[in-house]
This record gives C-alpha cells, sequence and structure tokens, in this order.
C-alpha cells in the first residue's frame, strides 16, 4: 500500500518569514525550487527558485485578513475568524506513475500539487492534492462563498400567499388577515450542504421577517408566517399579521391593490468539523392582486 505520509511530509513547506515594514512584503525560502508560497489574501506573488516574493495590498501580511467576510445579497453577515490562508507545493519527489495520487491522470498531464488551507476545526491545516499542468491558485477557499453555493442548491423562493387572495372578497373598514403557507422553499427550514477545494459547508435557511406592503402606503412587519383566518374569529383581528383598508381600490390600476410580500430568509453556515462559521440574509418577494370595495347596505 502506497505512503501518503512519506509524500505528504517530504512536502512540507521549511520556511522563515520577514515582513519588510509598511510595504506588507514577506520573503519566504523553500526546499523544493518549484514551491509555491502562502499568497496573501488580495496579493500575489512573483519570482521562481529558491525564493518567491509576495507582496499583500495594503501593508497585510501573509498571515490573512482577519476582517469579516463581504456578503451575498448585499446584506450584512458575520463569521468567524478571518479568511483562512493557503499554501500550494509541488511534491518531490512525484509519485510513480499508476500512484493513487494520479488518480485518472497521468505524469503527461503535469505534476503533482499539494493545496494546504488553515480551514479545519480551529484553523488546524487540512490537505488536498491536485494534478495540473501548472502550479495551482494557491488563493484559499472563502467557506461564506461556498456556504452562498449551497444555498443556491435550495431553491429559495418568496412568501406562498395564502391570504390575502386574489378571488377573495374584502371591504373597506374589515380587518383582513394576512399569512403565508409553509413550505422549506418558502418559509424554512431548509438545510443543504456545498463543497468545494477541501472546504464542506452546512447551511441552514429559514425564514425570520416579512414586509407585507399593502399597496395603500401602509407597510406591515411580522416575524412570523401569520395566523390563519377562520369563520369564528368574525370581525377581530389579526393576533400577530393584518392590516385594515379604509380606502377602496377602485381608484388602482384594473381596480386592484397589488401587495407585495418581502421575506427575509436568515441563513446560518458552519464549515464542517466545527470550524469557521457565520450568517448572511437573502431577500425573496411574492405579490398578489387585491380588489378592495365598500360594504352595500341594502335598504
Amino acid at each position: 500500500m502506497e505512503d501518503r505520509d512519506r509524500h505528504s511530509s517530504t512536502a512540507q513547506l521549511l520556511t522563515r518569514t520577514a515582513l519588510l515594514g509598511a510595504a506588507g512584503m514577506v520573503i519566504a525560502a523553500f526546499s523544493s525550487a518549484q514551491a509555491v508560497a502562502a499568497v496573501p489574501l488580495g496579493g500575489g506573488c512573483s519570482g521562481a527558485g529558491m525564493w518567491v516574493v509576495c507582496e499583500a495590498e495594503n501593508g497585510s501580511s501573509s498571515s490573512g485578513d482577519s476582517g469579516s467576510h463581504t456578503r451575498p445579497s448585499g446584506s450584512e453577515g458575520s463569521s468567524k475568524p478571518g479568511k483562512p490562508v493557503c499554501t500550494v507545493e509541488r511534491l518531490d519527489p512525484q509519485p510513480p506513475e499508476g500512484s493513487m495520487f494520479w488518480g485518472d491522470t497521468s505524469p503527461e498531464d503535469g505534476a503533482v500539487y499539494q493545496r494546504t488551507c488553515n480551514t479545519g476545526p480551529g484553523g488546524t491545516p487540512v490537505s488536498e492534492h491536485i494534478v495540473a499542468a501548472e502550479a495551482p491558485d494557491a488563493t484559499a477557499v472563502d467557506p461564506a462563498v461556498v456556504a452562498q453555493q449551497a444555498v443556491n442548491k435550495m431553491k429559495l423562493a418568496g412568501p406562498d400567499i395564502a391570504s390575502p387572495r386574489t378571488t377573495g372578497t374584502y371591504v373597506v373598514g374589515m380587518p383582513m388577515w394576512l399569512w403565508v403557507n409553509k413550505s422549506p422553499t418558502t418559509f424554512g427550514p431548509s438545510t443543504t450542504s456545498a463543497s468545494a477545494g477541501g472546504v464542506t459547508v452546512t447551511a441552514t435557511a429559514r425564514v425570520t421577517r416579512i414586509v407585507w406592503e399593502m399597496g395603500d402606503g401602509a407597510a406591515v412587519t411580522c416575524t412570523g408566517a401569520g395566523t390563519p383566518y377562520t369563520a369564528a374569529h368574525g370581525k377581530q383581528e389579526s393576533p400577530n399579521c393584518g392590516h385594515t383598508y379604509t380606502q377602496t381600490s377602485a381608484s388602482q390600476p384594473a381596480g386592484n391593490y397589488t401587495v407585495t410580500a418581502t421575506s427575509t430568509w436568515t441563513v446560518d453556515w458552519q464549515v464542517a468539523g466545527g470550524g469557521e462559521e457565520g450568517q448572511f440574509t437573502e431577500i425573496r418577494q411574492s405579490q398578489a392582486q387585491v380588489a378592495i370595495g365598500e360594504l352595500q347596505v341594502v335598504r
């Protein structure tokens, strides 16, 4: 059986680093002339042979950006700790042809590289082996991006509006109860995992708020799905999500108010094995047309 540890230990980076003032420059010495230095996030490397020079933007060092990640969907998010740092190096010596390291490839396809990122629990290193014609990019995989990929697989949709109904009959002055039907894609919770570059992230999304724009200038914010109306409630107002129109919709286009329900999905994600975690939000919308008339009194 092949000794993976022998190849991995041979490929370990032997580095000495020195920070050069505000220029944010790091010089690393490697035991292999084909090794690639740890690339600072937002920076790049140049040079070849025994010495490779890596320069980070804004004077940052190769230890990585400790700030929060930019969240998808234009919403605020949080995570801990900062973005991971990766290194890539060419295995020396290269595994023999037919080795498990080559998989379905061969030495004619390039060389075997080892990419190591501190994405494990507590920042511990996680390694993967890659066959490539040239040294792969050492840029770290951002777990938040992988979390977004998981969310994309969920096929999240806007609220499934149960009330008001387009075919319903509503009148001025009567309380309208607002509620939505629940499903994994329209209300949650929905849980999915995605993987990239050796990083696996599990994300759970659930609706935490729905804002109803009623078309008459009013907006109603509800923190749940709302309460379904039954005839037993009579003329009572909804206990947690409702609206009362004071004017008919006769002057509106097509004689209807356009009701827009905007749901905020809160997504909590975590790297498999208890590693980095974070949160961001997604926005989805649905609309309904509702006619509001006047109560007719028969004399």
